[in-house]
């Protein structure tokens, strides 16, 4: 026997019911009733303290469709406060500001390949939220070859530094900015975006596969100096492909998008779902996870090929086809 305390919602009033249960009737009545012992409390109240009482930076939310805009959201949600901080053009022409008027805080532009700018960034978040930060969120990418349609074949190398030095040397940048400054906690956590195609080859993803796997690497250097001086962990996550501002560029996007759903025992990962794996990795839950490349992708990255993936090689390759009937497969 054993007694289960249960929240019922009834108007504005909240009771809690101690009741002694035996297991199986428990797991009976857990089924049964939607009220009973969490169900009702998931529904209804999504934040769990988390973050409460941590400061964190979040790099790179645009707009509502950015997995940084999410994390933003619920890393407030949970408990933290936090500054934003994009491009001076992202936060002039995009939609940051209601970000940071519906969250409470502050932006603070910055262009992420200027040391100097990061550097600003982080000693403005340290004014701000008063003191070193416990999170920060790298969720910054893009290829100028991409933007241009250059094949991988053909790539202008002085794009692939801009691509290399956006997308993954920034990453760098900023650590060791925070580092130098003392502006992450002990026992911190930092995360960037990443995606499998630093590992595998994947059409159209071009330079910026490139990039992530330099981004992974960095990850990995750097979490072992800054976990050992200060016990700060460095991840990577790789998302599912998402139906971001910056991923919509890569050439095929909306069929990687359909592939990779085929693919995944469990579908793909949306934005608010990768959210929420971002911020139990912002949390004292992951306190001995570090330079990781942490893969939240339904299964992907573990299948060789599925059934509903199989289903579709019956289809035709004309669409990528040249005038002369070869293949284009960059």
């Amino acid at each position: 026997m054993f007694s289960v305390s249960c929240v019922l919602f009834v108007g504005l009033g909240v009771f809690f019911v101690i009741q002694p249960l035996s297991f199986l009737v428990f797991q009976e009545t857990y089924v049964e009733t939607s009220y009973l012992c969490g169900v009702n409390f998931i529904k209804i109240g999504m934040s769990y303290n988390l973050l409460k009482g941590k400061k964190g930076i979040i790099f790179g939310a645009l707009n509502e469709q950015s997995i940084a805009w999410k994390v933003a959201e619920k890393a407030v949600e949970e408990g933290a406060t936090i500054t934003l901080s994009n491009t001076p053009v992202a936060v002039r022409m995009g939609e940051v500001s209601a970000l940071a008027e519906k969250l409470h805080c502050e932006v603070i532009p910055a262009d992420a390949t200027s040391v100097e700018d990061l550097e600003n960034v982080f000693k403005r978040s340290m004014e701000v939220l008063g003191g070193p930060v416990d999170f920060v969120l790298h969720s910054i990418g893009m290829s100028p070859n991409v933007r241009k349609k250059r094949t991988y074949d053909d790539l202008d190398y002085d794009m692939l530094s801009k691509t290399l030095d956006i997308s993954a040397v920034s990453f760098h940048k900023m650590i060791q900015a925070a580092k130098k400054l003392g502006a992450i906690a002990d026992y911190g956590s930092i995360l960037a975006l990443s995606y499998v195609a630093a590992q595998r080859t994947f059409y159209g993803y071009n330079d910026m596969a490139d990039a992530k796997a330099l981004l992974e690497s960095i990850a990995r250097s750097f979490g072992y100096i800054y976990g050992r001086e200060h016990h700060v962990r460095v991840n990577t996550i790789s998302q599912s492909p998402t139906m971001t501002t910056a991923g919509s560029g890569v050439k095929g996007m909306d069929k990687l998008f359909d592939f990779a759903n085929r693919m995944s025992p469990l579908g793909n990962a949306s934005a608010d779902e990768c959210a929420d794996y971002c911020i139990v990795m912002f949390s004292d839950l992951t306190r001995k996870v570090t330079m990781q490349n942490l893969y939240h992708d339904g299964g992907f990255s573990s299948v060789g090929m599925s059934l509903r993936a199989m289903a579709t090689y019956e289809k035709g390759l004309d669409e990528y086809k040249d005038a002369n009937g070869n293949i284009i497969y960059g």
